[in-house]
């Protein structure tokens, strides 16, 4: 542990480093390949929606049932004509789950599934779900998220600027993108828990992405007074002096989800949890990995399309190809050397300390050296 508390201390300072932005082609490439199997796995399979969105009706029986779900899946279908799905609860009870019936059929299902589960038709709780009301929860829910994706862009453009606001829409498109993809892929219901979920890590992954450009912000403030680094040197700093902290959080979130998915869903069968918290699995780590990977490797390519930057670019490849012609060391990104001619106002685009260079008048004309 302590040799982890001193590497995230070591990238807080700039004094080590990994190439993010220079090697985003490659994470490009991964996020393009991972969103095109995700909306494969929505064409061809489609999201599996939830009795909530579809209209039906949901049978619960009584507690320690000693009837398979097997043999109540395949009741279920025989009464209703329809495809079931059964679940077992932690109390022993079953909860019968049928999408697309007519509600004025409900009682007749429910009286024939008391005859083959062997138990009284009063002990079986009916819900009823009508397919109007599911149409307005779907509609509801796709206002609510395109509500949230303009204000999200509004407040980033006035905070920051519209490039951050534009890279943090795309991380987030990306996360929803793939965690709807794996909700095809793996089968899972999409219920209103899942909707939940959902809006939940759009706003960690917003969170995450605002750590890195809050840090970008404060680091590229008079970044055209050096000639040191570029945008993106300074944008791959910024990720690497968050780094630890981006992982210590996503780390910490994953585990108490993990737990509601794995043991809560996969061991006690609870459906709601298995709703919620495989969209806050796989949306918590799409969010820590798009904020590193994604937002602002692409803030660093829209930065380095202006102007500004181009001429910043030109002027620090010029300086570092005068250093090594002079068999100084190389000047890169990861070097704090500083020079002469930077105003002191420079120091703001800096992570880390700086080793400022001993005058050469230092020590002239005194015989030990030293300054009084």
């Amino acid at each position: 542990m302590s040799k982890l508390g001193s590497l995230g201390a070591r990238l807080h300072r700039g004094e080590v480093g990994y190439d993010f932005v220079g090697n985003r082609k490659i994470w490009y490439g991964i996020s393009i390949l991972i969103t095109i199997t995700a909306i494969l796995g929505l064409a061809v399979r489609g999201l599996n929606m939830g009795i909530e969105f579809q209209g039906g009706a949901v049978f619960t029986t009584p507690k320690h049932m000693t009837v398979s779900v097997n043999q109540a899946e395949t009741f279920a279908e025989d009464a209703s004509g329809h495809d079931a799905i059964v679940q077992k609860l932690g109390d022993g009870s079953m909860r019968i789950q049928i999408a697309g019936i007519d509600t004025d059929k409900s009682d007749g299902i429910k009286s024939q599934l008391s005859k083959d589960l062997n138990v009284s038709s009063e002990n079986i709780a009916a819900d009823l779900v009508g397919p109007s009301w599911g149409d307005q929860v779907a509609n509801k829910a796709w206002e609510g998220l395109a509500i949230f994706m303009v204000l999200v862009v509004i407040y980033l453009a006035i905070a920051f600027e519209w490039r951050m606001a534009a890279a943090a829409l795309v991380a987030l498109i990306h996360d929803i993108t793939i965690t709807t993809g794996i909700y095809a892929l793996v089968g899972f219901e999409v219920t209103p828990g899942t909707v939940i979920g959902l809006l939940t890590i759009l706003g960690y992954s917003l969170y995450d992405t605002v750590v890195v450009f809050d840090s970008l912000k404060e680091q590229t403030k008079d970044i055209t007074k050096q000639t040191r680094w570029t945008f993106s040197d300074i944008a791959n700093r910024s990720i690497n002096s968050t780094l630890m902290r981006s992982i210590n959080t996503t780390v910490v979130a994953l585990l108490p989800v993990g737990a509601l998915l794995f043991i809560g869903g996969g061991f006690l069968g609870a459906g709601m949890l298995n709703d919620i918290s495989l969209s806050l699995f796989v949306g918590l780590a799409a969010g820590a990995y798009s904020s590193i990977f994604i937002a602002t490797p692409l803030v660093a390519d829209l930065k380095e399309a202006e102007p500004q930057m181009k001429a910043l670019r030109k002027r620090v490849l010029a300086k570092r190809a005068q250093a090594a012609a002079e068999g100084e060391p190389a000047e890169s990104h990861g070097t704090d050397t500083a020079y002469d001619d930077e105003p002191e106002d420079a120091a703001h685009a800096v992570v880390g300390p700086r080793t400022q260079p001993a005058s050469r008048n230092r020590g002239r004309g005194r015989p030990s050296g030293k300054r009084r």
